[in-house]
């Protein structure tokens, strides 16, 4: 499966690469952007590990994350991932993930939602499995309503990595389903 390009009225979004290094340090550097996912800024190291990962993820699986630029501008507002991480996790999850993270300067814009679809709806099309699932942080007010507005309900809560969080659900859409 070759790496997909995907385009929605405002945005481009493009398999994650080496050059966006310089934009992921500074968002995983910006503890506004990492407090509900890490809960710390991240060293240049670990975002270097996480490119690797991401960049390793597409040429392995033939998924993976996109880089969410602005289409008139080229500006980069964060990224929407199908995951594969394998995660330690009760109950397991055997289904796409679906993660995002978006730069707070550009949060409340509707930017998240617009990738997120763009990002579901390429899953439905090219992935099996009768559902995708992501994983949130209960205190993550924003996320929790940005997934349920795009089709996410929740089916568990559990720990990951000694943190509670929220598990959701959204059935996949056969072509043509509103």
């Amino acid at each position: 499966m070759n790496a997909a390009i995907l385009t929605t009225e405002r945005l481009v979004l493009t398999p994650v690469d080496v050059t966006d290094l310089d934009d992921l340090l500074a968002l995983w550097s910006d503890e506004d952007f990492t407090r509900h996912i890490t809960g710390r800024a991240m060293t240049s190291e670990e975002v270097w590990f996480r490119l690797l990962r991401d960049l390793g993820q597409w040429s392995v699986a033939g998924y993976g994350s996109w880089t969410m630029r602005l289409a008139d501008s080229g500006a980069y507002l964060g990224n929407v991932a199908i995951l594969d991480h394998r995660r330690l996790i009760e109950p397991p999850l055997t289904d796409p993930e679906l993660g995002w993270g978006l730069s707070p300067a550009f949060q409340g814009q509707g930017f998240a939602a617009e990738a997120l679809r763009a990002a579901l709806d390429w899953t439905d099309a090219h992935l099996s499995g009768a559902r995708t699932v992501c994983m949130i942080a209960p205190e993550n007010l924003a996320s929790i309503r940005l997934a349920t507005r795009v089709g996410f309900r929740p089916y568990a809560t559990t720990t990951y990595k000694d943190h509670p969080v929220q598990l959701f659900e959204r059935p996949r859409k056969d072509r043509g389903e509103p």
